[in-house]
């Protein structure tokens, strides 16, 4: 013998998702913000190589 089919829907409420699933949280999006910002930022300056002409050497040339 089965359980009686019930005549309405089941009602609506906490269930094994929360109602926000799938949905980024505020937090998230702030950090991912934050990150982008950062990859569009200007890049840092090339650290100076002195007087030791390590570029120069690089190609071969004084």
């Amino acid at each position: 013998m089965s359980a009686p089919t019930p005549a309405e829907p089941a009602p609506h409420g906490p269930g094994l998702q929360p109602p926000a699933f799938g949905r980024p949280s505020p937090a998230l999006i702030a950090r991912a913000d934050r990150g982008y910002t950062r990859f569009l930022a200007a890049p840092a300056p090339d650290a100076a190589t002195g007087d030791h002409d390590q570029d120069n050497d690089a190609a071969g040339t004084r």
